[in-house]
């Protein structure tokens, strides 16, 4: 079975994956998977965090992707998630309410689920590869009017641009029908208290890196 684990670096603070790198590459050998940055730009007219959606054709031979996003910190006891999932379900750490973030259209409102995507953490197999499939119909312009950060994030670094990526994922779910399920709920299914990922996309890259030392040292790490 072919995994890899891939993340996204176009000029990012190496003083962050510093500290991120070496855990995600852990994760990665110990699911057996490769681990692959993606560093060049495929989709230039874009905001950077499309170049996520380069796994719908990076990825397409794989039997699973996980993308993740380089400043998560995995913890080394963190399992291997593809041993507890089907192949025709997509996976995220948790999600939002769609409403509160998107403008609907009849993909949303068709599929009823109101899920919204958190991209910074995410695994999906070769069935479900359309999950990153690239906007192909709709305009950057389009997509972005359909975004609405929420009025905490606006309070943030986050921006419309920042969340294109979620956008896009959440879309593509409903649009295709994909099976949908977060880490929270099979860590409550299987009864593990483990605290195994730490994210937090709202800080400003010299606030993540106090906070990230700071769970490394709880972690003992």
């Amino acid at each position: 079975m072919k995994k890899t684990v891939w993340t996204l670096n176009i000029d990012y603070a190496p003083e962050i994956t510093f500290l991120t790198y070496p855990l995600i590459e852990r994760y990665a050998k110990k699911i057996c998977a490769d681990f692959r940055v993606i560093s060049e730009r495929k989709f230039p007219h874009l905001p950077v965090v499309c170049e996520k959606l380069q796994i719908y054709e990076l990825g397409e031979r794989n039997d699973w992707n996980l993308y993740v996003d380089g400043d998560t910190l995995i913890h080394p006891d963190f399992f291997d998630l593809t041993e507890h999932i089907s192949k025709d379900t997509v996976m995220h750490n948790g999600n939002d309410m769609a409403g509160n973030r998107w403008r609907y259209d009849r993909f949303f409102r068709r599929d009823g689920r109101n899920l919204g995507a958190c991209n910074w953490f995410t695994l999906g197999s070769d069935w479900c590869i359309e999950l990153w499939k690239p906007l192909d119909d709709l305009t950057l312009e389009q997509a972005l009017e359909n975004i609405h950060p929420t009025a905490n994030e606006l309070r943030t670094v986050i921006t419309k641009e920042h969340l294109l990526d979620d956008y896009i994922l959440s879309r593509n779910i409903a649009k295709y029908g994909l099976k949908f399920l977060t880490v929270i709920d099979l860590l409550r299914r299987l009864g593990d208290q483990g605290d195994y990922l730490w994210h937090q996309y709202t800080l400003t890259t010299e606030e993540k890196i106090v906070a990230m030392k700071q769970i490394l040292q709880s972690w003992k790490l």
